[in-house]
């Protein structure tokens, strides 16, 4: 079993910078694939990033690319997502998961978290 736990989220400018934290806690969390996905109001949950349990393969979806970095460090057991170049669009709930592989796909994750809220004003 694992537990997740988001954290980072706020309301921010357009241009602005935010650092998402994912905190694993478990056994076996270090083992994990970590996928972060977002959630607009009234849209379906679509994926963000995702890196490898070793950290050594990342994933991002395309709309993200340059301005999102994900990255894990395992001696704390914490997966982080930089955000940079903030735009109104990129407004959502974003959740972080763990699964047994770096996938696009939410289904193939295991364990989610409760989410953090992100808000950037224009």
């Amino acid at each position: 079993q694992v537990r997740v736990v988001e954290s980072g989220g706020g309301l921010v400018q357009a241009g602005g910078s935010l650092r998402l934290s994912c905190a694993a806690s478990g056994r076996t969390a270090r083992s994990y694939a970590m996928g972060w996905f977002r959630q607009a109001p009234g849209k379906e949950r679509d994926f963000v990033a995702a890196i490898s349990y070793g950290g050594g393969s990342t994933y991002y979806a395309d709309s993200v690319k340059g301005r999102f970095t994900i990255s894990r460090d395992n001696a704390k057991n914490t997966v982080y997502l930089q955000i940079n170049s903030l735009k109104p669009e990129d407004t959502a709930v974003y959740y972080c998961a763990a699964g047994r592989i770096a996938t696009m796909t939410g289904a193939q994750y295991d364990y989610w978290g409760q989410g953090t809220q992100v808000t950037v004003s224009s």
